[in-house]
């Protein structure tokens, strides 16, 4: 018999979840062109498979906090699994485009509320002073996930059918399930207010909207008005939002926890990071394969060792972070990340790979160095009832990150090609390759950008502010476990 504390089970289950969610998304990205064979269509309607599930995972992320306070954390959980392996089932028994898109959007449901809601439950479950160990739980599946994506993505395409890059998630749905059912425990919830229609609808909206038009603008490019009228919708929605939320006295998203000096800064951090980041890894494999010849499971292969060394660093900073605090972290990380965007000026398309790599390992090592105290310190003054609505805030924010890295470097490569292309004979040999060299190179710039806007509001952040999750604050005595949920239950594992 072995004993486990109840936030190592917690922490366990998220994994599972999470681990389903990024990988079917990254082993997707793999499949795209085969599933336009397999269904005879074009990138326009292909391109819904991938919009679909960003929409409804928009509209179903801001309501997660909301929806856990009412039917509760656990239940909230379940449900989300339960969705989102059920809808792996469906993608992967599609016959028809229109059945492929509405399993998606399904998938985007259970997606939306699988993440904040288990983050919520991870928090809870660590105390204030360990939830640098929960923040590198959650570096497994965010580093692991991305990395081995392409490359199993490329295998079952090949060698099996591109219905097993769905299939696959059904067993590893089944064991989370499976967990969360034995093991977790429903949490002591609040009244969680009326349901705030006008703010589900405004949340949903706007951030649907928002993802989908920097997700078009990356794609198609922004010289159509269409492009700029979407954007402009999505912005009137926000700032629709914005006045609701902040007027209501039962929010859909509570707003007013970005009031919140840490919490506010945390978020900002977390669209310099994961902008600078995203769009540095958007570019890369693009690079190597349309430069480099490189296949995707090869590109995939390059990639690698920069989230294997994510993954060292960001264990190694959850056990040193008490002691160092966020600042210094915070301020050596962005540094890491400005210096590889410098670095990667020096690309060409004879570098050595072992150059590449370096680098990418140095960007892994950035990473990590950010992630730990990003998430540790942006939740340290936030209490057990506001987690939910808290984590629904933070992972809008990152969602809204992924797609700004994305779209600003797509644009500055698609703009720079066009600009370098009139300046150059483009039917001289290797005038095309010069030129897309150069763009890469600029479009590279974008992360220096993200990096030096993250190094600046890193200076806003204060060591005395995360003070509870430092080593020096006592451990929490049993009368802290009403207060937010920071106990430390054991459960047995027969």
């Amino acid at each position: 018999m072995r004993r486990l504390e109840y936030k190592w089970l917690v922490g366990i289950t998220f994994v599972l979840g999470l681990i389903m969610q990024i990988l079917d998304m990254t082993v997707l990205n793999v499949a795209l062109a085969t599933l336009g064979r397999e269904f005879h269509v074009g990138e326009g309607t292909l391109q819904w498979v991938l919009t679909g599930y960003m929409i409804s995972l928009a509209v179903f992320v801001p309501s997660s906090g909301w929806i856990a306070d009412r039917f509760g954390s656990k239940r909230t959980f379940e449900l989300a699994i339960v969705l989102f392996t059920l809808a792996s089932v469906l993608c992967g028994l599609s016959t028809e485009m229109w059945m492929l898109i509405g399993a998606r959007i399904l998938q985007g449901v259970g997606g939306g509320m699988l993440v904040p809601v288990g983050q919520a439950m991870l928090f809870r479950a660590f105390p204030a002073h360990e939830r640098a160990k929960a923040s590198a739980v959650l570096s497994i599946p965010i580093t692991v996930a991305p990395a081995l994506g392409p490359l199993l993505g490329g295998v079952l395409v090949q060698y099996a059918s591109w219905r097993w890059i769905f299939f696959i998630n059904v067993p590893v749905g089944a064991v989370a399930l499976l967990f969360t059912v034995l093991f977790l425990k429903e949490e002591q919830r609040d009244r969680p207010g009326r349901f705030d229609l006008p703010g589900f609808v405004l949340a949903g909206a706007g951030l649907a909207t928002l993802l989908v038009s920097l997700d078009q603008g990356a794609q198609l490019g922004w010289g159509r008005p269409s492009a700029w009228g979407v954007l402009l919708a999505a912005v009137l929605l926000i700032c629709g939002l914005v006045v609701r939320e902040l007027r209501t006295p039962e929010p859909m998203l509570d707003l007013r926890l970005l009031g919140d000096r840490l919490f506010g800064t945390g978020n900002a951090l977390l669209i310099c990071s994961t902008g600078a980041i995203f769009g540095t890894l958007f570019l890369l494999p693009l690079f190597l394969q349309n430069l480099r010849g490189y296949t995707p499971f090869e590109s995939g292969l390059v990639l690698m060792p920069q989230a294997l060394t994510m993954l060292i660093a960001t264990q190694v900073v959850s056990r040193i972070y008490g002691r160092v605090g966020p600042r210094r972290l915070l301020l050596i990380g962005f540094c890491m990340i400005i210096s590889v965007g410098g670095a990667l000026q020096l690309l060409g398309t004879t570098t050595p790979v072992w150059f590449l790599v370096a680098l990418l390992m140095w960007l892994g090592l950035g990473m990590g160095l950010l992630m730990t105290p990003l998430q540790t310190a942006a939740f340290a003054r936030i209490t057990g009832p506001a987690m939910g609505h808290a984590s629904s805030l933070f992972n809008a924010s990152r969602q809204v990150a992924t797609a700004l890295g994305t779209a600003v470097c797509a644009t500055l490569f698609v703009t720079l090609s066009t600009a370098f292309a009139s300046t150059v004979d483009m039917t001289a040999a290797g005038a095309a390759e010069q030129v897309q060299m150069a763009a890469y190179r600029g479009a590279f710039l974008a992360s220096i950008g993200f990096g030096v806007a993250g190094l600046l509001l890193s200076l806003r952040v204060r060591d005395s502010d995360a003070a509870a999750t430092l080593d020096q604050v006592r451990k929490p005595g049993p009368q802290d476990g009403k207060h937010g949920g920071d106990r430390t239950d054991t459960t047995t594992v027969r």
